[in-house]
């Protein structure tokens, strides 16, 4: 199996892209520490899965939850190969309406439980010998889409972040890789209702003419960075998004 002997950390892995890539990896051989506000999905997560996946229900913008993420992956598996920093929550609104309860919401739960959670588990990965994480971009934060400021700020200093440390934590065999995935989910859904005009002009711009599925477009790519298939691979953005944001 792909991710047999692995044991890794999603934030945001009890429903949504998370959930789906918590399914993925642990189908795919990896023990995972799905780590969620959302205390109702990740019970029911860690029942469908059985014992490949613990559920640790907890605010990821709090140091002490990444730590106890980390002290759970060790206690229950033995050790950390690997972090999917996929947690995120923002509101949408124009830049001159976004107070300062928005800005906090979305670098709290982006940028600093990404930052969090990386120092968390680094000195366990370099212990191992090396690891992988995988850290979260947007193609709202590369085209600069409307009504995103909080969010798309928060992911270009995720972006940011993840090139810096992949350069500093390389000679240690820890990679750091950025996914911008472009996924129809529950929260895509609710924005469509709540902006249609933005989400068809989003939706026109995919080549694919879809948003993808979390776990057949998006989760996969998510396993092949935490794989060996991607050892030489550190400090890159892999656009998930149907071919809607191009980087050069």
């Amino acid at each position: 199996m792909q991710l047999q002997g692995q044991i890794v950390i999603v934030t945001g892995g009890a429903a949504g892209i998370g959930g789906a890539i918590s399914r993925v990896l642990a189908r795919r051989g990896a023990k995972v520490v799905a780590v969620d506000v959302n205390g109702a999905a990740g019970a029911a997560l860690a029942r469908e899965c059985g014992d490949d996946v613990v559920f640790l229900e907890g605010d990821v913008g709090l140091a002490e939850t990444a730590e106890a993420a980390v002290a759970l992956a060790v206690e229950r598996f033995g050790g950390l190969t690997g972090v999917v920093n996929n947690a995120h929550a923002s509101r949408q609104a124009p830049f001159v309406d976004l107070t300062p309860e928005m800005w906090e919401l979305s670098f709290n739960t982006g940028f600093v439980a990404t930052r969090n959670f990386m120092l968390a588990a680094y000195p366990h990965l370099k212990s191992a010998g090396g690891g992988s994480i995988v850290n979260f971009g947007s193609g709202a934060a590369i085209i600069g889409q409307r009504t995103q400021a909080a969010y798309a700020s928060a992911k270009e200093a995720i972006r940011g972040l993840t090139r810096v440390v992949a350069n500093e934590w390389a000679p240690d065999r820890i990679r750091v890789n950025i996914v911008s995935p472009m996924a129809l989910t529950e929260g895509v859904e609710a924005w469509s209702k709540a902006s249609p005009d933005l989400y068809a002009a989003s939706l026109e711009k995919i080549p694919m003419g879809r948003f993808g599925d979390p776990e057949v477009d998006v989760a996969p790519i998510v396993a092949f960075l935490l794989s060996d298939d991607s050892i030489y691979m550190t400090g890159q953005t892999l656009m998930a998004d149907g071919g809607a944001n191009k980087l050069y």
